[in-house]
């Protein structure tokens, strides 16, 4: 296998494009490619050897601190779960019951539309003249 020369193609992990895409060699080091450039996006990036980079993990996750529900933070604290959190635990949901008396308490009210409307037109009346 011969040196890789600037300019040459060669596939490589694009780490815009997510996949491995030919490429342009841009810098050499120990007549090895060092960077290249992306003919797809365009971008230039180290030379991977078509290998993707190592995902990323939240440092948290890794640690093991995982969001938690406040009763079990809770539980851990004091050793079990407080007897008011597990009664506030939800249960099934109650039937809904339509009210004995469909009268309304409040009649709508006609009147504020009419108004809003002899405003307007006042407005109009004296921007016009």
């Amino acid at each position: 296998m011969r040196a890789s020369r600037l300019g040459d193609d060669i596939d490589d992990f694009c780490v815009k494009c997510k996949r491995v895409m030919n490429h342009a060699v841009v810098s050499l080091l120990n007549d090895g490619p060092a960077k290249v450039r992306c003919r797809t996006c365009h971008s230039d990036h180290d030379f991977r050897n078509e290998q993707p980079p190592p995902p990323k993990v939240d440092p948290r996750k890794a640690a093991g601190f995982a969001p938690t529900a406040p009763n079990q933070v809770l539980g851990n604290i004091a050793g079990s779960v407080p007897a008011a959190a597990a009664a506030a635990e939800p249960a099934a949901a109650p039937a809904v019951v339509p009210p004995a008396d469909p009268t309304p308490a409040d009649p709508p009210v006609a009147a504020a539309p009419v108004v809003a409307a002899a405003k307007s037109k006042a407005r109009n009346k004296q921007s016009a003249g």
